[in-house]
């Protein structure tokens, strides 16, 4: 059997005459840039999060990028974030010039450990970048308490957590802003790449709207800005997705259930869903004990399970790493070490069927028995 590791087709023939509709409704109105398929997914997304605004932009990195230029971040100051994660958190914080400030996750959840972030706190910190990693949100009412107490920002990665939410809290809800990606691999996405940003902030909104589109308030009048726009296409794709995503979410958790039934006991390291939280499982990642997480995945593969690694060098181990410059790490960070160098994401789309899961359940257990 082969077992695909996303489920893009699937999920375009299952929506095909809704998003060819809102594909020709798009170049049938002449607006592609900036129209009104744009403004619409806006409102939609913004209803969605809760939020009193939503900015599209071209990329989930452009979204922190640019929320950090809107709060006055730059050359000098400190941001405080993870380095098991996806590159891109880091290179929005050194594109301002500022500098990344790495602490060490939890173990069980594999996001920020919040009891390391005060002792990272400098004259210099001027944010907190926490990321909603594989789906599970972070404890943002401990990093809302913490950003309050020493007058910081806090900037949401929530690339890998649209639908996600915490016991008392909704993503978004106790940030300056919330930042996600809309390329095609995250659970909302669209047929090629675009983010946005989810704020209450009206200033936030005001210079993020010019900063996208070349500093330009109104038409031919222009100050220093940027090409970060999304484009009405993609909008129009995303406002047919945004219905289903709390649908599709649910069909996540059914086929995280069910690996976690079948997986139990076999000597790998689970996802671990916070006590009243939502997890959106972006991503299923178990983690090898005994250090044969490439053995684990050459098996998989050889056996028609396209498993996959997320994301298998921590930022600090980058060969891109800014050394000395733009990035610094407080203590140790052995668990996101650990976790980058044992992870491995199993099949995960709303439109895996059973047989699927249970033959990759199946494959995973069957290494394991022969490498206990």
């Amino acid at each position: 059997m082969e077992v695909g590791f996303y489920g893009h087709v699937r999920q375009y023939h299952n929506l095909k005459g809704e998003i060819d509709k809102a594909i020709s409704d798009v170049l049938e109105s002449g607006q592609y840039v900036m129209g009104p398929a744009l403004k619409r997914f806006e409102g939609e997304l913004a209803r969605y999060f809760g939020t009193k605004h939503a900015v599209g932009v071209n990329s989930g990195t452009d979204a922190i990028w640019l929320v950090l230029l809107a709060l006055g971040i730059g050359p000098g100051d400190e941001c405080i974030t993870v380095t098991n994660t996806f590159f891109a958190t880091a290179e929005a914080i050194w594109f301002t010039g500022a500098t990344a400030v790495f602490v060490d996750s939890k173990p069980k959840t594999n996001n920020i450990d919040v009891g390391l972030i005060e002792a990272a706190i400098t004259p210099k910190t001027k944010a907190i970048v926490p990321v909603h990693l594989y789906g599970q949100a972070v404890e943002m009412d401990k990093i809302a308490a913490i950003a309050k107490k020493h007058n910081l920002y806090v900037i949401e990665d929530c690339a890998q957590a649209v639908d996600a939410r915490g016991a008392s809290f909704r993503i978004g809800e106790l940030s300056d802003a919330v930042c996600t990606s809309f390329i095609i691999q995250k659970n909302l996405g669209t047929f090629g790449d675009s983010g946005a940003i989810m704020t209450n902030r009206d200033d936030i909104t005001e210079t993020v709207l010019r900063l996208r589109n070349h500093g330009s308030p109104a038409r031919s009048k222009h100050s220093m800005g940027y090409n970060s726009r999304l484009d009405d296409l993609h909008a129009g794709i995303l406002s047919v997705k945004l219905k289903k995503i709390t649908e599709w979410t649910d069909r996540r958790r059914e086929v995280a259930a069910m690996y976690g039934e079948g997986l139990a006991d076999i000597g790998l390291k689970l996802p671990y869903e916070l006590p009243g939280y939502r997890h959106a499982y972006h991503l299923y990642v178990v983690e090898t004990r005994n250090g044969k997480r490439d053995d684990l995945l050459k098996f998989l593969n050889g056996a028609g399970v396209d498993a996959k690694s997320h994301y298998p060098i921590a930022i600090h181990q980058q060969e891109g790493y800014p050394w000395g410059k733009g990035a610094r790490i407080v203590g140790s960070v052995t668990n996101s070490e650990w976790n980058a160098a044992n992870c491995v994401s199993l099949p995960m789309f709303p439109e895996l069927t059973r047989e699927e899961v249970d033959y990759t359940i199946a494959k995973t257990r069957e290494w394991c028995a022969a490498n206990a």
